[in-house]
């Protein structure tokens, strides 16, 4: 086998030891695309080019870099701490009800081909989790730690399933419209994107419901954790602490 055919492939293992070794994920990336760039044969300034060209036809990159900063000012400024006070005042609101109710509206957003409406740097973080954190001290008091980031978990697990079952469903999207490509180049005509589109419906409505399943049991896994917490004895904290 000929090596120089591997060569195009270091990328892969520049990815791999960059994030075991936990360097900067960005530094990774670029340091692989710069890699792979080269080994392929592309001179310096091509590559360049390539870079600069992506990263001007990448309108979400451009839009997150925008709003990036509008939130940090919106959380110095007490966003966080508005949106736990304002579900404190609401008694029938709960971690699992506000998290199903995001998942729906994720979903279905996603479904009409909205992403930007959601994420987790403009509405998970901000806004979604602290909502959530604030049912939960409402109903339990001060939280620790662990717990809160329990909660914060399942607030990006919502974001992340919701929108990877549901942007399925929308036809304009690249992988609906990377699959009907990908079959039409191998013979299979008959398949367009509005098949695959509908056949992502029945994906999107399990996804749905085991979803809103694993979130029912979280109002109830909460209390659980917070009583075995305070019932743990002073050995247990101090090997927690350390």
């Amino acid at each position: 086998m000929d090596v120089s055919l591997l060569l195009p492939l270091i990328g892969i293992p520049v990815v791999v030891l960059g994030f075991a070794l936990r360097f900067n994920p960005l530094l990774v990336v670029t340091t692989a695309g710069l890699a792979t760039g080269l080994a392929s044969g592309m001179s310096l300034v091509a590559l360049l080019e390539t870079f600069g060209e992506k990263f001007l036809n990448s309108r979400q990159l451009a839009t997150f870099i925008l709003i990036l900063p509008v939130i940090g000012l919106l959380e110095q400024y007490g966003l966080k701490e508005r949106a736990q006070s304002w579900i404190a005042s609401i008694r029938k609101a709960t971690s699992a009800r506000i998290l199903m109710l995001y998942f729906v509206l994720r979903q279905g957003t996603a479904m009409l081909g909205l992403l930007s409406l959601g994420g987790h740097a403009q509405t998970v973080r901000p806004l979604i989790a602290p909502m959530a954190e604030g049912a939960a001290v409402h109903r339990h008091g001060d939280l620790p730690k662990p717990i809160r980031d329990k909660i914060r978990a399942h607030a990006a697990a919502c974001d992340n399933v919701a929108v990877f079952f549901g942007e399925d469903v929308f036809l304009a999207f690249g992988a609906v419209l990377l699959m009907s490509a990908f079959l039409q180049e191998n013979g299979i005509t008959e398949i367009e994107p509005l098949y695959i589109g509908l056949w992502g419906i029945p994906t999107a409505l399990c996804a749905l419901l085991i979803h809103m399943g694993r979130l029912l049991m979280l109002d109830a896994s909460i209390g659980r954790d917070l009583a075995a917490w305070q019932a743990r004895t002073p050995d247990q904290a101090v090997l927690e602490r350390a």
